[in-house]
């Protein structure tokens, strides 16, 4: 990939406190997405798909709940408000558009016109074209196992809110990149979408494998009562921040166990709800974390241990923050985190997601 992100090394050595928490470290690649120009060749967020001209695009044709957000934007009108919003100074004029945002902003006022003529379509009367939001090449994730010849996982989704729990349906797409000849130039886009929040900002990604452990509500009681010893961290000589020696198990959650951000692979960042697994509706098997498509990069922690060294300048600046928290600038839930899962079994088997 063209840039490097770093995580910076974990404030206490988790496993030199407790090693009873060696045998649960899982492997996990933090995608760092940062907004850029990605094209079908490229990993990305929110980037164009590799997509073959002869293969049907995905629609939705599932019920739309009917939800009044006060918000219906197309895709191409939110990116545009987006540049707009991001052009403003209060100390002069705004800078002028490159060629790019003048011909989005030629597209959405022609959109604007065609809607004024032909009037809203009911979402749940019409088949919706999905949205892409993430495309990997395993050369760049390598945690990915892909079925057969294949090294490319595709993911789409619909901008409108479904049952149960009002959130995006999602699509799963594994392809062998070699046998893509002719590629889809101009994908058909969704009339509207719910949220801006729907609608991901083109980003490349910075792949980086690191080690994962468990959230403490996915250890046992024994190892939850375990974090709480704070005579286990003092023996250790942990440098625990003051700020939790009473409840030592919030700093291991916080700072120690599973990454915020875009991740394939590690453990499940719950915290809506307790553990929920997930279970194959074929063969039962239980069902394994492959994407977490997250809402910020960071956990909202004051400290930035887990924004990349890189980054840390950016994320101290009020300016520049967003780009470093909410690159793609995705929400999902109450700016929760959705958990796309796999079955081990079989890619054929039918995914599934979860809002956490």
């Amino acid at each position: 990939m063209s840039f490097v992100r770093t995580t910076p090394p974990r404030p206490v050595e988790v496993t030199a406190v407790f090693p009873e928490l060696a045998p649960l470290a899982r492997p996990a690649i933090r995608l760092h997405p940062r907004q850029g120009s990605p094209s079908v060749r490229d990993s990305s967020v929110g980037g164009p798909l590799l997509w073959p001209a002869g293969e049907p695009w995905p629609q939705c044709e599932d019920a739309h709940l009917h939800v009044d957000t006060g918000f219906r934007e197309s895709p191409t009108e939110v990116r545009l408000l987006r540049i707009l919003s991001s052009r403003w100074t209060p100390d002069g004029p705004a800078p002028a558009l490159t060629p790019e945002e003048e011909a989005l902003k030629e597209r959405s006022a022609a959109r604007l016109a065609e809607r004024h003529e032909a009037g809203p379509p009911a979402p749940a009367e019409c088949p919706v074209p999905m949205l892409p939001v993430a495309q990997l090449y395993l050369r760049d994730v390598s945690l990915l196992r892909p079925p057969g010849q294949a090294d490319l996982l595709q993911i789409l989704w619909c901008p409108y809110e479904h049952d149960p729990y009002c959130k995006p349906a999602t699509a799963l797409f594994w392809r062998s990149s070699e046998e893509v000849g002719d590629v889809l130039a101009a994908p058909p886009e969704p009339y509207e979408t719910d949220y801006p929040g729907y609608v991901p900002e083109p980003c490349l990604l910075a792949p980086e494998l690191i080690t994962e452990y468990p959230n403490s509500l996915d250890l046992s009681p024994e190892l939850q009562q375990m974090l709480e010893d704070r005579s286990r961290w003092q023996a250790a000589s942990a440098a625990l921040d003051s700020t939790y020696a009473e409840y030592p198990s919030e700093f291991y959650s916080i700072h120690l166990a599973d990454a915020p951000g875009w991740k394939v692979g590690g453990w499940p960042p719950w915290g809506r709800t307790d553990p929920n697994l997930r279970y194959c509706t074929v063969c039962e098997a239980q069902m394994i974390p492959l994407l977490t498509i997250a809402s910020f990069e960071s956990n909202g922690d004051d400290s930035l241990t887990w924004v990349p060294e890189e980054d840390h300048a950016a994320a101290s600046s009020r300016y520049a923050h967003q780009d470093v928290a909410q690159p793609t600038r995705v929400e999902v839930g109450s700016t929760d985190n959705m958990q796309i899962y796999v079955c081990p079994t079989s890619s054929e088997h039918p995914h599934t997601d979860l809002i956490q």
